[in-house]
């Protein structure tokens, strides 16, 4: 079988010919292709040493120089050119202690984790290379380990967790001897030394997916779950449905259809959907058949900050995170005063507003798992509502932070204030009079209240 190649991959490809080399595309390319899906980015694999692929083109940066590894700049593209290899014993869990160039592309691809992802195609032609039936398994949609798993598994500990990310975003299953292996507690015990880096990076990954609550019940039921983020497994069975019929499942299951309710593209709003409701366990209390959970956002937010810290995401990440899990409760009425408003604006941040806005609806999505329906939704129309409001108040350009009033510190002292807290106590309550009457925000009438203050 054949498969038709780019032009600029035929051409990139022609410089490995002329020197006598071969060179194949490999890796996800490989299966995107054969998924009927667009590239995202170019892996190859030949024969040629790094120092030879170097020779060959004007930039290439060392990425990977020990392991056979140099990213090539060519047109606009970066392509990872790595020799044809064999690996051997894998003593920390993730690099081959030894490593050794490989004559053919066969003995590369025995190497590879998943036979979808064994597949190669020569870059001359197009001839396809699929010694372990990769192309069955993309067409009956099978995750499936080259050779035996057990081995597959036990050379890296993050091939485990790959294994499920690849079911969730390809939409596949699992071969049951693959699948099965994950739970073996040697395996689990590999996959808890890997790095926290390379956990995050996947974790991230299963999070951009269409369905990440698909990779998030893999992971609890295969034991991955109680590794890494054990916290989210006390929400299992925590029933949050009374009477009111606000919920259909318990906890954990909430946050996990939350996070499937929320933008792919928005990380920390995927982030805080997965985690808003996680101090409910520790909240709980029923009183009169009615189950509260007062406070939980605050705990869900010091629990989600430890969390994210253990996991190593940036500080803004966690920061922002933990911010909107504290915020998601708002509750908004319609006799809310334009105060109110700009109270609420102040308090959630201009910057946070619309990545509230996508957790409130990812909230009401996970409460009963399905697309919520904007025209019969009463807290879908109090949002919109909510929305319009503040559009309408941001549009007025009023001031909402210090920075915006008519006078700042050196106004005051100039008056006869002396420096100190007491300077930025009065500027607070200044901008409390002018979020109350905006047309207050003026240098006279705002002299004129900070003196009402001296005495």
């Amino acid at each position: 079988m054949k498969i038709k190649i780019n032009p600029l991959l035929k051409e990139f490809a022609s410089h490995f010919e002329k020197a006598g080399f071969k060179v194949y595309l490999v890796g996800g390319a490989v299966r995107d292709i054969f998924l009927h899906k667009k590239p995202n980015d170019f892996d190859a694999a030949t024969n040629a040493t790094p120092q030879d692929v170097m020779k060959l083109f004007k930039t290439v940066i060392p990425t990977g120089f020990e392991h056979g590894t140099v990213t090539v700049h060519f047109k606009g593209e970066e392509i990872e050119v790595t020799t044809f290899r064999t690996e051997s014993g894998y003593s920390d869990g993730r690099h081959p202690d030894s490593i050794n160039y490989a004559a053919t592309i066969e003995e590369d691809l025995a190497r590879r984790d998943f036979t979808i992802n064994a597949i190669a195609a020569d870059l001359k032609d197009g001839t396809i290379v699929d010694p372990y039936n990769g192309r069955r398994d993309i067409k009956k949609k099978i995750i499936r380990t080259v050779g035996n798993a057990h081995e597959r598994f036990m050379e890296d500990g993050l091939r485990p967790v790959r294994c499920l990310r690849f079911a969730c975003k390809l939409g596949f299953s699992i071969e049951k001897y693959t699948y099965s292996e994950i739970f073996n507690k040697e395996i689990l015990d590999k996959v808890a030394s890997i790095s926290i880096e390379r956990f995050r990076d996947e974790f991230e990954k299963m999070l951009a997916s269409d369905k990440p609550s698909v990779a998030l019940q893999l992971m609890e039921e295969t034991g991955i779950t109680n590794i890494f983020i054990p916290e989210l497994l006390k929400g299992r069975l925590c029933i949050q449905s009374d009477y009111r019929g606000f919920h259909d499942f318990d906890v954990l299951n909430h946050l996990y259809y939350a996070c499937d309710g929320a933008p792919s593209s928005k990380l920390n709003v995927r982030l805080a959907a997965l985690f808003h409701d996680i101090g409910k366990p520790d909240a709980k209390k029923t009183i009169n058949d009615t189950i509260t959970f007062y406070n939980h956002e605050r705990i869900g937010a010091e629990l989600t900050q430890q969390i994210l810290t253990r996991l190593k995401f940036p500080n803004a990440v966690v920061d922002n995170v933990c911010h909107l899990i504290r915020e998601h409760m708002f509750n908004y009425e319609p006799n809310w005063t334009v105060a109110a408003v700009r109270r609420f604006i102040i308090r959630v941040g201009k910057e946070n507003l619309d990545d509230l806005y996508d957790l409130r609806v990812a909230d009401i999505y996970g409460m009963h798992n399905q697309k919520v329906d904007f025209r019969f939704s009463e807290p879908i129309a109090r949002l919109i509502e909510l929305k319009n409001r503040i559009a309408t108040e941001l549009e007025k350009n009023n001031a909402l932070s210090l920075k915006d009033l008519a006078i700042n510190g050196n106004d005051l002292i100039a008056a006869g204030f002396e420096k100190g807290k007491k300077l930025g106590l009065i500027l607070n309550h200044l901008l409390d009079c002018v979020i109350e009457d905006p047309e207050m925000n003026t240098k006279e009438k705002l002299l004129e209240v900070a003196a009402s203050l001296r005495a």
